[in-house]
């Protein structure tokens, strides 16, 4: 069920939950590897009948609950570039007046092979730019973050080169079910905790 949008300044929302997803802005960037978060915020935004808006943080942003009386969200997804990401999401925390522990950042992960969904908190950034600027800009490590993984590039490929490529036909269509996994990773960590979730997410596949 979609909050009602806000166009003033918002009040204390300290029991909300940022969830930012990451990627390029623009439609040509849309498929790439890189935009793997940003997938998997629209795959949610989906779910609760939340949809996107320009909002004054620098971002295309929605309010909306989890289910109707459930857990406060904004979704947000940087209208900057990856690599500057740190100011739309610090600017989305201050203006809802959430802190970092209640953030929860979606992102590529080329340590991981794809299909692969690992969850953690605090940390670095793992050599992924957009992480490195979010932890830049709130001044702090400990958010929350939803590492989608893409797979290590074949041979000698830039590593730059592919994740700004788009996913290949039969990633492609596994990709929807990465993107539902990734989405039902969130809903946990937000109803039942960080720890519950990693468990659950993290345990091996029957």
């Amino acid at each position: 069920m979609v909050g009602l949008f806000r166009r003033s300044a918002a009040p204390s929302s300290s029991d909300a939950w940022l969830v930012v997803g990451l990627g390029n802005p623009g439609p040509g960037y849309a498929g790439n590897r890189h935009n793997v978060g940003a997938m998997v915020l629209d795959e949610l935004a989906s779910r609760v009948g939340a949809k996107l808006s320009r909002h004054r943080t620098a971002t295309m942003l929605a309010e909306a609950r989890l289910r109707p009386g459930g857990p406060r969200l904004v979704l947000a997804r940087p209208l900057s570039y990856m690599n500057t990401s740190g100011g739309p999401v610090s600017s989305a925390a201050s203006y809802f007046s959430i802190a970092p522990e209640r953030v929860i950042v979606v992102h590529d992960d080329l340590d991981l092979p794809f299909e692969t969904i690992k969850l953690k908190a605090d940390g670095g950034h793992g050599g992924q730019n957009g992480v490195r600027d979010i932890i830049k800009a709130l001044g702090t490590p400990e958010f929350t973050r939803v590492r989608v993984g893409i797979g290590r590039p074949p041979g000698r490929q830039d590593a730059a080169d592919y994740v700004l490529g788009d996913f290949p036909s039969p990633e492609r269509a596994r990709l929807p079910f990465v993107l539902s996994d990734a989405a039902d990773a969130i809903e946990l960590i937000i109803d039942e905790g960080l720890l519950a979730a990693q468990q659950k997410v993290h345990a091996p596949r029957a």
